[in-house]
This record gives C-alpha cells, structure tokens and sequence, in this order.
C-alpha cells in the first residue's frame, strides 16, 4: 500500500497534464500511486498520460461528467493512507508532498496545507488567496482558531489523512465549483490541521482564456453552481463552527455576491427567480455587521438584489462601472464621529461608511520654477461627493521615508468643487474633491537631511469638522503630470519621482552614472548617459523585475566615459494578466543606478505589447509593461474569484 495517493482530473489539458505528471515524477517522496481520471477528454490528454503509464501512474476513464465525479471516481480507486489532489494543468513543487506527509506523520493533524503560488507562463506570484493565512506556520491548529483559513478553500494544497476522510464521509457534489464545500467541510471536521509556510502548488491561471473566464463565471448555470456551494457552505458553518459565519459571509459578499449582483444586473427583470432566491437565502442570512464590513457601492448593490429590485440593481452597477456612482456623505449627530452615505436605494441602518473614507490626493501638476519645485493638485473623498464637508484646511508636506520628519509645504482653506479625473479606461470622470498647491524650496533642507540622500514622501492631510485624514499623494503612472527634469543642490540630486505605485515623492541622491537621453525607436529602448568611473570591467545593461527579482541582461557601446544602450522591447519577457516593473541599471561589476536627467516619458506599443518609460522611487529608469488585457478595477473581485476553480 503508497503512503500517498494523488488523484489528477482531467479533461482537455493537452498542453498542460504533461508538465504537471512530471513534476509529480519529480517528488522527494517516492512511496505514491498517481491516479489519473479522464472525464471524457476530446484533445490529446490521455494520450499524454498513456506515454507516462507504468510505476506510479495509472489511467481511468469516464464519459464526460465533471471534475466532482471523476474526483469521486478517483478516490474509489486510491489505496493509500494519504489524500492529495491535483488538478490537471497545475504543477507541484518537487519537496511538497514530502512536507505535507511529514507533517501529518510528527502531529497526528488529520490534514496538512501549505501555501501557493500562482503560474502564469513561467512567472510565479503568491496567491491572492492564500499569502496572509500561510503567512507563518502552525502545527496542530484548527480553522476556529486560524480564522484566516476561511479563504483555504481549495483541495490541491492538503494532504488528507485517509482514515479522517473516510470516518468524515466526504465525497463530491456533481457540479461546478464542487470543492468549497468539501475543504471547509474537512477543515471544520478536523480534529487539527498543520499550516506550512512553504510553497506546496503552483495554480495555473490559464492565460489563453483571458476575458472567457469572467463571461463564464457570469452565465446562469456557472452562477446556480457557485450559489449552491456558497448556500451547502454557509449551512455547514451555521451547524457546526457558528463562529467562522462571519468571516465566511464577509468574505462572500465580497467575492461570490459581487459576481452575483453584475450577473443578476446584466440579467435584469428577465433574470431566472431560482438564481435570485439562492442569492437572497444567502443575504437574508448575513448580519448587519457584516455588510457593514463590504464597501457602500456594494452594499447599495447587494441591498437592491435582497428586495429583487434588478432594474434598480442594474442601473447602480452601471453608474458604478462608469465612475457615475457618487454618493453625499452625511454627518451622524452632533457629538460622533460618524458619516453615513446617501442614496435613496439604501436605509440608514446599512449605510454607514465611516471606516470608508480615505484621501485620494492626486497631482495635476509638478514642475521646477526658479529653483523651486512648484506643485498642484485635487484630493478627493474616495468616491464619495464631499459637499456637506464644506470648508476644509489642506495641508501638504514632505515627510523623510523611515524618520518621520516632515517639512511643511503649504497650509490652505478650500471648498469642495467639481473637477474631471482622468481615467485610463474611459472618458474623465465627474470628481468631487478639494485643489491645493505647493511650492518647496530646496534651501530649506540641512546638511543631514543632505548626507542621507532619502525618500521624500508626498503627503496630504484634509481636517474638517469631525475629520482628519491623511495620505500619500498617488494615482496611477499612466496619469496625471510627468516627472521633472532633477535639480542639483550641494551635490546632490533632487529628483521629483514616483513608485511603482505611482505614489510621489522627492528623492535625494548621489550617482555614479548620469543617463542623459531616453527615447523610443523602432521598438527598441535607446539610451546614453556618462559614467563618473570606467571601472574595472566592460558595463552592461541590467533589468530587474520587481515582483521576483528576475533579471535580464544587454550589452552597452562604451565610448570614453560615455555609454549607448538599446534594449529591444520584444526581447523583454511579456508580462500576463498584471502590471510589470523593471528597473534598468548599468552593471560595472557592481550595479550603478543612473539618475535620469530628462522628464520625457515615452510610450511605445510593440505588437499587442504596451509600455511605459518613467523614472522609478530611486531615480533610476523604469520600465513599465501593462497587461495585455486591461481590466478596470470593479472586474478585480469576479476575476479572482473566476480563477477560484
């Protein structure tokens, strides 16, 4: 008998079964039996998996029945004293099940998870849904008690003990999204569970279905699916672990009802009363604390599909999706400190948003005059319409990133007003808010503020009666003013830059190599600049991408202390489903981080590819590549919770 059984269902993943049975080849531990179930395949699947036949893999065919049954099927046919489940396009790092098993075998715990990665390409990033409650270990602990595992509802990075399975009866519902139930179903069972903080999965985001994805989640049958499991979990939850309710039902709200209401609201009257009375048996049963807990748009949404006044639900989702959803805030009482948002769809008891608030300072211009940075902007109140604030005092200020110290910019009175907000996905949006300027003059700064050549941070404070709120000015990089030239005071550089971010800030430094000129031509990156020292060895060109560390090289045309470079943009590894940062530096057997003298900030399109180049929070060239698919910000919650499986 294999101390582990590993089922993989699969249906139509040509491309993928392959790489993932390798990398179940590639286990530490050896002692496993992988059972792969057909569930009717059309493509070349099982022939792949035929090729792989022998030792621990074996084949079973069924017609086409879903992954509910063939996970099912699977586990008639496992023989050993441990459960794993890996789902077909997907990989597992080489020492996780290894991990996993010790685990159990040390603690006793009926089942072991760890935490993953998602794979896009050959690119990893950390789990959306799994980084913070994998974030430290625990042996012998229990979902009550790590409450953050409510998101954990995956089978494919666990190990179950078989024994706990079988005495738990757990078994799978023949539809979609047939998983939930039954890993919150073990979680809740488990007399205790071992949290790793090692990565156990890597969970492929399919790349070539793109857009497909939100479509699918939004049709009629995909969304009866995920009802049913969110109803089966919620009942769960209220028999057996009432604690863990409400975590679960903020976390639906959030996810699988935001996705309900767009599909309900695209739906309109017309919409099938089974769907709406699964989402309203589900929302009946969600305490007012907890809708509380969801942002006021949604929760107008969510209050609208509760009473089925669809036609009403389908006009807010538009203005919200259009940027047209713009409520009054409205003090609450004399003494509190409390808001409330207004909008005729929603009673007062539910509309309270005053953990919402929050600045959203933006620039609307940034230059030097005279030897002083002179700047302008708008802050406004999130989405909110600020009117009942009336006169506000707006205070900008520079703060030094790590100490805190802060010089004082400007001290205003102002009104709220009308203004456009540009928008990188439409037309300007109609934003209500506040405008103020600055002016910062570089003699102010002492000789230690010098000599530490630190970050600046740009900050707004906004106080008002019974409000007092501060942030980074922000927004995102393909908006608002471009970056000017630096000035040079006492030796040092001061260069007005922005994050990765797009938070502003001033950054003081030093440098070691100049980079003069920057432009775009021909689909290539070309720039030149000077070295202060030629040093020891021929420079190159060095990328490094933010999210991983991942690097790229190319070579540099030396002249004298001059230097020429062209990085060809096609040759710089695409960027899937997110923004992409990359710091350009020169290699000199050490890396130089050149300041960038120029403001330009050209864009380039290669291909279907789009880039930006910016200077970066440390001075140094950015390059900035932005998915190949632009998604606005109210498709984040359907994307993620699409990707869910």
């Amino acid at each position: 008998m294999p101390i582990l059984s590993v089922i993989v269902p699969f249906y139509n993943v040509e491309k993928y079964i392959g790489p993932c049975l390798d990398s179940l080849a590639a286990q530490t531990l050896r002692d496993l039996e992988v059972i792969c179930v057909d569930d009717g395949s059309t493509d070349g699947s099982p022939a792949v998996v035929e090729a792989r036949l022998g030792g621990p893999v074996r084949l079973v065919r069924q017609p086409n029945q879903g992954v509910g049954r063939a996970r099912n099927v699977g586990v008639r046919h496992a023989s050993g004293r441990y459960l794993a489940f890996v789902d077909g396009d997907d990989r597992v790092p080489p020492g996780a099940f290894q991990r996993l098993v010790s685990s159990l075998e040390s603690t006793g715990s009926d089942l072991a998870c760890g935490n993953v990665m998602r794979l896009s390409q050959n690119q990893l990033v950390p789990s959306w849904a799994h980084k913070r409650a994998f974030a430290e270990p625990a042996r012998r602990t229990h979902i009550t008690r790590h409450t953050l595992l409510i998101r954990d509802r995956m089978l494919w990075n666990k190990v179950y003990r078989r024994a706990f399975w079988d005495r738990l009866g757990l078994s799978f519902p023949e539809r979609m999204y047939e998983d939930q139930p039954v890993a919150m179903a073990a979680h809740v069972g488990a007399q205790s569970v071992d949290v790793l903080k090692q990565i156990v999965y890597h969970w492929r985001q399919r790349d070539e279905e793109g857009a497909s994805i939100t479509q699918r989640c939004l049709e009629p049958d995909n969304l009866r699916d995920r009802l049913l499991s969110v109803m089966e979990t919620a009942h769960l939850l209220d028999a057996w672990a009432p604690s863990l309710k409400p975590h679960f039902d903020r976390d639906t709200l959030d996810i699988d009802m935001t996705v309900a209401a767009e599909a309900l609201a695209g739906m309109g009257p017309e919409a099938d009363p089974g769907l709406v009375d699964l989402a309203v048996r589900f929302l009946d049963g969600v305490s007012q604390a907890d809708w509380l807990s969801i942002p006021f748009a949604q929760r107008v949404q969510m209050h609208l599909l509760r009473e089925r006044r669809l036609a009403e639900l389908a006009e807010v989702f538009a203005e919200q999706r259009d940027g047209r959803l713009r409520p009054r805030v409205s003090r609450a009482g004399l003494l509190r400190r409390r808001w409330h948002g207004v909008h005729p769809a929603i009673p007062r008891r539910l509309s309270e948003v005053s953990e919402e608030l929050e600045l959203e300072p933006r620039l609307t211009g940034l230059s030097w005059r005279d030897g002083l940075l002179t700047g302008a902007g708008r802050v406004a109140l999130g989405s909110f319409d600020a009117t009942e604030l009336g006169r506000a005092r707006i205070d900008v200020r520079l703060q030094e990133h790590g100490t805190g110290r802060a010089i004082a910019l400007s001290s205003q009175d102002a009104e709220p007003t009308w203004d456009s907000a540009p928008r990188d996905d439409g037309p300007p949006t109609p934003e209500h808010g506040f405008a103020f300027s600055f002016t910062f003059d570089p003699a102010v700064l002492t000789s230690a503020q010098l000599s530490r050549q630190r970050l600046w941070d740009l900050r707004v404070r906004l106080r008002a009666p019974r409000l007092d709120l501060d942030a980074r000015v922000g927004g995102p990089r393909w908006q608002g003013p471009v970056a000017p030239a630096p000035e040079r005071h006492e030796g040092v550089w001061l260069l007005p830059v922005r994050s990765d971010k797009g938070r502003w800030g001033l950054r003081l430094r030093r440098s070691d190599a100049v980079l003069d000129e920057c432009r775009v031509e021909g689909g290539e990156l070309r720039f030149s600049g000077r070295l202060r020292d030629l040093g020891d060895g021929e420079p190159t060109v060095r990328l490094v991408r933010g999210s991983d560390g991942e690097e790229m090289y190319f070579p540099v045309t030396l002249t004298g202390r001059d230097f020429h470079a062209g990085i060809p943009l096609d040759d710089v590894e695409q960027a899937v489903g997110r923004e992409s940062c990359w710091a350009v530096l020169i290699d000199q057997g050490r890396p130089l981080r050149p300041v960038v003298r120029g403001e330009a900030r050209p864009e380039a399109t290669v291909g279907e590819r789009r880039f930006l180049v910016d200077r970066a929070a440390d001075g140094c060239l950015m390059l900035v590549e932005w998915p190949a698919i632009a998604e606005s910000w109210s498709a984040a919650p359907r994307r993620r919770a699409a990707g869910r499986r």
